[in-house]
């Protein structure tokens, strides 16, 4: 995938990040409160709070993104993740998942979380390769949709 790029946060593609979510959340679920003040506010609740958004270009068009939402100096969530459909079934929710993971072992973070849900067989499928592993679901969830939380210890 050469002409696959994976380009951080600019506020020129905040739009992108907002459609590319909105379009997931709908074709899967609904969008919640929670998911328009981070799509609609992107700057100022994850990238002004510590938080990371990149985005994957593929030839010269952004087709999907993910956000690392900052917890604690050394807990991240990963979230927001989402690749249009066009470009589904090329690997690029995989190569945004590695660089996530490669970010996060370089900046020496101790773990990143998830928040899925069990509807999602193959996203499941995806975070167990990457070694991600189920842990308690605390009661006050952040979505309706997510009933599996996982985490990935990184050090």
């Amino acid at each position: 995938m050469k002409s696959l790029k994976i380009l951080p946060f600019s506020s020129q593609y905040a739009a992108d990040f907002k459609n590319l979510n909105i379009a997931w959340l709908e074709q899967y679920f609904y969008v919640e409160p929670k998911d328009i003040n981070l799509l609609e506010n992107c700057e100022e609740t994850i990238i002004n709070k510590g938080g990371f958004i990149y985005f994957a270009q593929y030839n010269d068009e952004i087709v999907g993104c993910f956000a690392l939402l900052k917890l604690s100096p050394t807990a991240y969530e990963l979230g927001k993740m989402a690749v249009t459909t066009k470009y589904q079934g090329l690997k690029i929710g995989q190569a945004l998942m590695n660089f996530a993971i490669e970010f996060a072992q370089e900046k020496q973070w101790h773990k990143l979380v998830l928040y899925s849900s069990t509807k999602l067989e193959n996203a499941l499928h995806i975070y167990r390769k990457y070694g991600f592993k189920e842990v308690v679901l605390e009661s006050d969830i952040p979505y309706d949709r997510s009933d599996i939380k996982m985490e990935l210890v990184l050090d």
